[in-house]
């Protein structure tokens, strides 16, 4: 795991802008009053959040302790191992404070929660020094947790406010090493493994060894931060009694849908016979995946292009307008 200083911004920027891999960023918030209050101990940064709450609601995930802190499916997947309920931050936080000595506390979780919702000024008193381009945090607030390996779309930033955190990455490349899980039914909004990295069944995942072989390692105390590339699968271990943490999800464009065309090749390509599905393979090539495939059409005149030119307004709406009229027409 590549390791960088929190005041080396160039390094940051640079890092960031190359998106290939991630990179632990040591004491990049080192100096919030946020991190500052977690210094002092639980009580001053479940005092520091519950004086900024505004009041309003979160969905706390409330599992059994037997759990040991895995939200996951519950053993047949026909539902989950957690249940729902809703309260404001402070009250989720003096929650924490009263089962922190339990030996057998119930897990408490409230995740990706933008701070505007619940802690308002959280982003002006806590300004993040690198470029996430303006996004809101969210905070992540509760006890013990192990959240399995899943993905985000968009870059990711993630700063320690309390507690510690343990992420373990793999590179977008071990996806068939990884188990997925439904993609349509899921714990928390992305796709998961199915394996559990602190405890992996070698025998029902064996494929998973060949992951652990890729896996990076950062263990981030108060103040570190992560950056995580696009679709770098991240399983990630909270252990204090209260865990705090913010992330920004940012870069991700909101007229592309990556995973809906996934969606629509498993419709439309996948189950055709083996000599239809190499003749796509090669138009993919060709045009999405090929290293020239941005100049597929550059032996037609630009006027001519149509689709497949430059990315533009005038060409996404093309493109728009091009599939649902296939969709309408049955693929003709």
């Amino acid at each position: 795991m590549q390791e960088l200083d929190g005041g080396d911004r160039d390094g940051i920027a640079a890092a960031m802008a190359a998106a290939e891999r991630p990179v632990a960023i040591r004491g990049l918030a080192s100096a919030w009053p946020a991190v500052a209050a977690a210094w002092e101990g639980d009580e001053a940064i479940a005092s520091y959040l519950s004086a900024r709450d505004i009041g309003r609601p979160l969905t706390v995930l409330v599992a059994p302790p037997e759990v040991g802190g895995r939200y996951f499916y519950d053993d047949a997947m026909r539902g989950f191992n957690f249940g729902t309920e809703k309260m404001p931050m402070r009250a989720l936080l003096a929650r924490l404070l009263a089962v922190r000595d339990q030996a057998c506390a119930p897990g408490l979780y409230a995740g990706s929660t933008p701070t505007p919702e619940s802690i308002a000024s959280f982003a002006a008193e806590n300004p993040l020094p690198v470029d996430t381009q303006g996004v809101d945090p969210r905070i992540w607030v509760g006890n013990s947790s192990r959240i399995a390996p899943h993905y985000d779309v968009a870059a990711n930033v993630a700063v320690v406010v309390a507690g510690r955190r343990r992420f373990t990455l793999f590179p977008p490349e071990q996806i068939a090493n990884l188990y997925v899980g439904p993609v349509e039914r899921t714990v928390a909004g992305q796709p998961t493994s199915m394996v559990d990295p602190d405890n992996p069944d070698l025998d029902r995942f064996p494929r998973f060894a060949e992951a652990q072989r890729h896996a990076q390692v950062a263990e981030l105390g108060l103040g570190d931060a992560i950056y995580i590339p696009p679709l770098w699968w991240h399983h990630v271990r909270a252990e204090a009694a209260l865990n705090v943490l913010v992330n920004y999800w940012f870069a991700q464009p909101q007229d592309r849908f990556p995973f809906a065309a996934l969606m629509l090749a498993l419709h439309s390509i996948r189950d055709l016979p083996e000599p239809e599905r190499r003749a796509w393979r090669a138009w993919f090539d060709h045009y999405v995946f090929g290293e020239d495939a941005s100049d597929a059409a550059a032996h037609l005149p630009a006027h001519a292009r149509g689709v497949l030119g430059p990315p533009s307004p005038t060409r996404d709406a093309m493109m728009t307008s091009y599939v649902a009229g296939m969709i309408r027409g049955g693929g003709r």
